[in-house]
């Protein structure tokens, strides 16, 4: 369904169609309510970074560190590296191979070479790797309030980071529609590898017997 939908709005946009008329739409509402130069701006901005690729390795980071430290278990850094890798190849491609302007691109235009705003690379970051961190931490067991820690960021975290971004005329809506699709995809793409090499080759307790 993700690379459905994916796939149907991109080629709205490239046809010139429907959507980018209401990305139009939209930018011109959120650009009236001028948030970027409002006092809020700080706190909405702290919002973006939900989906921060800063933010998010932090935090995984530490549940790594953990699981390493109390399980002796490597297979959840390699599943984390391995995202990353995933991430960036993935989202960059489609970035640079569309080349779509952000709303606030000098000019009229609406694709360039230098475009790389679609699909939004936050939100898609918010979906993969808060979807590693909410794997890690039912699959090895943490407690339940950490498992639903994990849960609502793996829900919530896209969906403040797109609609902050938004707000603030950073993305245009499809951006962090298509964003969401493409992390949905390349989470489907690190399950898939994690269970033909990650964990077989690392050989780290993974919370389930290894076959």
């Amino acid at each position: 369904m993700a690379v459905l939908v994916g796939g149907l709005m991109t080629a709205d946009l490239l046809a010139r169609g429907r959507l980018e008329r209401m990305d139009l739409r939209v930018s011109e509402i959120v650009s009236d309510w001028g948030l970027q130069e409002s006092p809020a701006y700080p706190v909405v901005w702290l919002l973006t970074q939900v989906g921060g690729r800063v933010t998010i390795l932090a935090v995984l980071a530490g549940l790594v560190g953990y699981l390493l430290w109390q399980r002796g278990a490597w297979l959840p850094l390699a599943r984390v590296v391995l995202a990353v890798a995933v991430l960036t190849a993935g989202v960059y491609a489609i970035k640079h191979g569309i080349g779509r302007t952000a709303p606030a691109f000098p000019g009229s235009y609406f694709f360039h070479a230098d475009g790389a705003s679609f699909p939004s690379g936050h939100v898609a970051n918010a979906v993969l790797m808060w979807g590693v961190a909410r794997w890690q931490a039912v699959e090895y067991g943490l407690p339940p309030a950490a498992q639903r820690a994990f849960w609502w960021l793996s829900v919530a975290g896209p969906l403040v980071t797109g609609v902050a971004m938004v707000s603030l005329d950073f993305h245009w809506v499809t951006d962090a529609v298509v964003g969401a699709a493409v992390g949905i995809v390349l989470l489907g793409v690190v399950h898939a590898l994690d269970a033909v090499v990650l964990s077989r080759w690392v050989r780290a307790p993974a919370g389930r017997p290894l076959v």
